[in-house]
């Protein structure tokens, strides 16, 4: 078993992170890992570590790892080296746990390397799966059902609430809460956006139909027919608008002529209407003056109209 190099971490030169992890880590993800004079933090050291010495996190919160995009990663750290280093806990002296970079991690195994370099930190358990969460959220290749999933553990295993998740993962609320709703959807859905069978816009869609055989329906004809979004979101309104009442054709409907101005002003509710996803109606009143009228129908939707807003 080799000696572990300990260096500093405030001599390395610091790229941008988002502000939770990077409060939460109080570390600084790294370019250059040229030798550094010594300190004695032993909470905040950075050092090349044996592979071997390595146990992966039990409270990974990715559950899909493509082994085509590994090998690539491995090729990558063949040729220029591990560039950001993992981050570990000690858990006993010369035995480390992975606490996030398990992609790097495992790409490193591929490549045949026997050690790498990582960050050293003290955390117990709920902090470990705090910082790993946060970590694997702030990842841009994470699927959305993972994204949910690892809000859905911060909230419930971690004890946050719903706003300081946002603020930990630099996100607002309603865009959490977004995600947190469709893990409401039918497991099929769920594989199917987790496979990328359809893409969130389609999922945020499926959601607005409470019976989940009509969602069910509706995925299968997305994947069917290729569907796109607004597509899928002009479906969704036409399975909430109720029938129209039946007409009484003994009786005559005498037929009111429509202004160029009215049928223009259809047209821009109509515009409007498809770009919110919700029902929008302009009254138009005298001197150039009117209203916009946006009509929501739940909480969730309130919070994602408010979110297409900002």
């Amino acid at each position: 078993m080799s000696d572990t190099t300990v260096k500093t971490k405030k001599d390395f030169k610091k790229p941008a992170l988002g502000r939770g992890l990077s409060a939460l880590l109080s570390d600084n993800l790294v370019d250059n890992l040229s030798p550094q004079p010594e300190n004695n933090n032993n909470n905040q050291r950075i050092g090349e570590i044996e592979i071997s010495q390595i146990e992966t996190n039990p409270y990974q919160p990715r559950t899909h790892f493509d082994l085509v995009a590994l090998e690539e990663l491995a090729a990558s750290i063949t040729e220029h080296g591990v560039i950001q280093p993992v981050t570990v806990r000690e858990i006993t002296p010369g035995k480390y746990q992975l606490i996030s970079g398990e992609r790097r991690f495992q790409a490193s195994q591929l490549a045949g390397k026997t050690s790498i370099p990582a960050y050293i930190r003290t955390a117990d358990n709920e902090q470990m799966l705090e910082m790993a969460l946060i970590e694997n959220i702030q990842r841009e290749n994470l699927n959305p059902i993972e994204v949910s999933l690892g809000f859905k553990r911060l909230i419930d295993e971690c004890k946050l609430p719903m706003e300081k998740v946002g603020e930990k993962v630099g996100k607002n609320r309603a865009t959490v809460n977004n995600y947190l709703r469709l893990l409401k959807l039918p497991p099929e859905i769920q594989i199917g956006l987790r496979d990328k069978l359809i893409t969130m816009g389609h999922a945020r869609a499926i959601i607005n139909v409470e019976d989940p055989v009509q969602q069910l329906t509706l995925y299968k004809d997305i994947i069917a027919n290729d569907f796109s979004v607004r597509k899928v979101e002009e479906l969704v309104r036409d399975i909430h608008q109720p029938p129209a009442p039946k007409k009484n054709f003994n009786t005559p409907t005498p037929q009111t002529p429509i202004s160029s101005r009215e049928i223009h002003i259809q047209a821009l509710e109509k515009e409007i209407t498809n770009q919110l996803g919700v029902r929008v109606k302009i009254v138009e009143q005298s001197a150039g003056k009117g209203e916009i009228k946006i009509q929501f129908s739940s909480e969730e939707e309130f919070d994602q109209l408010m979110d297409l807003l900002k």
